[in-house]
């Protein structure tokens, strides 16, 4: 359930800098490349310690979050937030993909009509674009499920709060209840398998086309 929010809250940011690598050139995008693929290849855990930082009291948006009463830390919202940050990568590269292979005549056709940029956007871009949106918002899904290193930092493990299936599978190995950490491997990778399949179908008919 929890991998489904971060999805369904990463998809409008991802889509968002997926056309803006896509579609436009400016200073700094090499940079902006370059950040958004950080949690790609930093270790999860030190992703966690950062949000940790960020989000606990000592920092300034910890003390707003406090002050408005918000806790964060230790919640199911900690597990959201860590399964969305690393799962933002995979979901803002299939994206940028997907309008990349959009035909721009298309969109400039539309715009010697009149239509708006975000007019374009909408009624053009991201119809053609949707497979590979799609595809990304799938893929994005299977990486929150397997998600582990961020969110044992920053959510721990508490049973039926902030537990998810590889925190779950963690915990049952480490307390020696193996049998029952299997079980949850075998949910986990068929959901994983079945989740690839998916993008790689959506992927593959958007090739086709």
């Amino acid at each position: 359930m929890m991998a489904l929010v971060a999805t369904m809250l990463v998809l409008p940011p991802a889509i968002a800098i997926g056309w803006l690598l896509a579609r436009k050139h400016f200073f700094g995008k090499t940079l902006l490349e370059t950040v958004v693929s950080l949690p790609l290849v930093l270790p999860p855990v030190a992703s966690g310690l950062i949000l940790l930082w960020l989000f606990g009291r000592r920092s300034l948006l910890g003390r707003a979050l406090d002050a408005a009463g918000i806790e964060v830390i230790f919640t199911w919202k900690a597990v959201v937030i860590a399964m969305m940050v690393i799962s933002f990568p995979l979901v803002t590269r299939s994206v940028r993909a997907g309008i990349e292979q959009v035909d721009r005549r298309y969109e400039q056709i539309a715009a010697t009509l009149g239509a708006g940029v975000f007019r374009i956007l909408r009624t053009i871009t991201l119809p053609l674009a949707a497979r590979g949106i799609a595809a990304g918002a799938v893929l994005g899904f299977s990486r929150a499920l397997g998600e582990f290193g961020a969110t044992i930092m920053i959510a721990g493990a508490i049973p039926g709060r902030t537990r998810t299936l590889a925190v779950g599978i963690y915990t049952l190995v480490e307390t020696g209840r193996e049998d029952a950490a299997w079980s949850l491997l075998v949910v986990s990778a068929l959901l994983a398998f079945g989740a690839i399949y998916l993008s790689n179908r959506l992927l593959d008919r958007r090739s086709a086309i």
